[in-house]
């Protein structure tokens, strides 16, 4: 079973292969621009705007729908073409959030993507530190 979500997916290189980050948000919440941020920070995009979900092997996966495949909007500038990776295995979700709805300390948490638990985290796409605290929160290194 295949779910079409309205989420950006980028992907970081660790222990040999690559590893995915979903970011879900409302439109507007800052998806793509913390997508854009990381893809400069050495990351890859995956996905952005729309990403097809499924899962394998008791794992979840996720990776463009053919028409959007390898393009990334730059809101205020366009849609650009960007090398992306065809899929990837999806290991974390962001959920891109208001401040004003961010707890200063949350506590570790969860999240089910198509019937797997994930390590998730609400963060605040528009903020400066935004792509270090998602780096953190993957483990991954600023490649």
């Amino acid at each position: 079973m295949t779910r079409l979500l309205h989420a950006n997916l980028v992907a970081y290189r660790r222990d040999g292969r690559w590893r995915g980050l979903l970011l879900r948000g409302a439109s507007g919440a800052g998806k793509s621009d913390l997508s854009l941020r990381l893809v400069q920070r050495g990351w890859r995009l995956a996905a952005d705007d729309r990403v097809i979900v499924w899962t394998s092997g008791g794992r979840p996966w996720g990776r463009a729908p053919q028409t959007l495949s390898g393009l990334m909007e730059v809101r205020g500038v366009g849609v650009l073409p960007f090398g992306a990776l065809a899929y990837v295995e999806i290991n974390q979700v962001i959920e891109c959030a208001p401040a004003d709805e961010l707890e200063r300390i949350p506590a570790p948490t969860t999240t089910n993507l198509c019937g797997v638990e994930l390590p998730f985290c609400r963060l605040h796409a528009a903020a400066a530190s935004a792509p270090e605290k998602a780096i953190v929160f993957c483990g991954a290194s600023c490649v």
